[in-house]
Parts: C-alpha cells; structure tokens; sequence
C-alpha cells in the first residue's frame, strides 16, 4: 500500500486543508503484507472522521491500511473539522466540498474510480452521520454507506443537550433554525430517498448497547425500516470507543459489495 498525507488548498473552503489516502500497491515480496490491486482505477472508501479528530486518526487509532492491503481498495480521509459535513451558518460549506469538491479533487490527484459500483463512505460518529447524509443526498455517487455509532436523529440529538458549548457548536453549524425536515435531517432524507425513483444505496448500521448514541441508532433504524432501503443493522456490547470502532470496521469492508 501507498499512504500519502496530501495537503492542498480548497476552493470552496477558501483554505488549504488535508486528506490522508491509502492506494493499493501490488507487491510480492513485502514481509507479513498481502498487496492487491484491481484495476487501472481503484474501487475507493470515503472514511469520515468524528467532531474530536481530524483526516489522520483512522489511521492512528485503527489497522485501516493493513485491513484493505488484500482488497485492492483506496481509502480516502478527509479533514472537516467541527462542520458536520454540513453548509455551516458561521462558518465553511463543507458539505460542498465533501460531496462535490473533494471527490473531484481526489480523483484528479489519484487514479480513482468515478463508476458509482466503485465508490463507498463510511464513518464514525459525526462521520456516520455525515456517510448516511451523503448517501441519502448524493445516491447516485455511492453503491453503499456504512455507519459506526453515528449520530443519525441530529435534531433529537441537540435538542435534547444542556450542553451550552454542544448548543453553540450547534447554532454556528445549523444556525438558529429547527433542524427537522430539512435536508440536515436524515430522518426526512429517509423518506425523501424512499419515494424516489432513482438508484439507492445499501447501508449498514453498527452502534453499541452501552453508548450514549444508542437511543439515537435505534431512532434511525425504526425509521429506516419503515422505508424500502436496504438496511444491515448490527448491535452488542461497546462504547463509543476506538476498539469497537477498529473490530467493526473491518465488518463493514467484509459487507462492502466490491465486484
């Protein structure tokens, strides 16, 4: 594998940011290593990270790299700070550069795949929520999206912290309106994808019994079910913590419909 910490600068965002990405390189003779690749253009996963981290802590604080080796699969990390992969109010449009600028961008740098049966996103926690947000907005761009303990019912979410930093963070993000029924509300997208005639992705959904995102999962999942979508959901003991997260993740690459 090739790991390339790439620094460049966003047009969108007006600043120069940061993606950490993983490349598959075939190889025969690398000790304890099992290399693949499929193709001139690589099948890729979008990794999300969480609100504390940033574009290098998949690989920090989980075995991604040696995990995808014999996949032949490219990873791509990108930096989105405290945005919720969303337009801000007081701040960056980070949903447009998460879901339009940075797939461009990447797949001008690197050999990638554009073919919707060879993009994927996945992610945790405020990643989560921004996999399945790009998954119900963009379906045409992915084949699957995948949740760890994410936070699915944002508007529930905030609405029910006394958190007075939690309820700032809130306000610069999706200012003073009511999140619900709008499409930061993946409850609503939920609904908007059903009756759509277009293509829809799979998802699947993990979150632990003992993490305080649980009710949260379980608003997302009834709604879900209610729906046509395809839905894997998994459950049992964890905390929202990296040792659930680095075991599940490989789950979600053994789910990933990779042709």
């Amino acid at each position: 594998m090739a790991l390339i910490e790439c620094r460049f600068y966003s047009e969108v965002l007006g600043l120069s940011t940061s993606m950490t990405v993983i490349l598959p390189q075939k190889t025969t003779s690398q000790i304890g290593m099992s290399n693949v690749t499929r193709g001139e253009l690589h099948p890729t996963l979008y990794l999300l990270h969480g609100l504390s981290d940033d574009d290098s802590i998949w690989l920090r604080r989980s075995s991604i790299e040696r995990y995808v080796a014999e996949m032949g699969i490219a990873v791509v990390m990108p930096q989105v700070h405290h945005s919720f992969y969303t337009d801000m109010a007081m701040g960056g449009q980070y949903w447009t550069f998460i879901s339009e600028e940075l797939p461009a961008l990447a797949r001008s740098f690197f050999p990638l795949s554009h073919k919707r049966e060879d993009n994927f996103v996945a992610g945790l926690s405020m990643g989560g929520y921004g996999a399945f947000k790009l998954g119900l907005r963009k379906p045409e761009s992915f084949a699957a999206v995948a949740s760890l303990s994410g936070s699915l019912d944002i508007a529930q979410h905030f609405k029910n912290t006394d958190d007075p930093a939690a309820k700032r963070g809130y306000q610069m993000i999706f200012g003073e309106k009511d999140v619900a029924g709008t499409p930061d509300d993946l409850l609503w997208l939920l609904k908007e994808l059903d009756q759509s005639q277009g293509p829809k992705p799979a998802f699947y959904q993990c979150c632990g019994t003992e993490d305080f995102l649980y009710e949260n999962n379980l608003s997302f999942r009834d709604a879900c079910r209610k729906t046509s979508l395809s839905l894997t959901y998994d459950e049992g003991p964890g905390e929202h913590e990296w040792g659930y997260w680095d075991a599940k993740i490989r789950d979600v690459l053994a789910w990933l419909p990779l042709k």
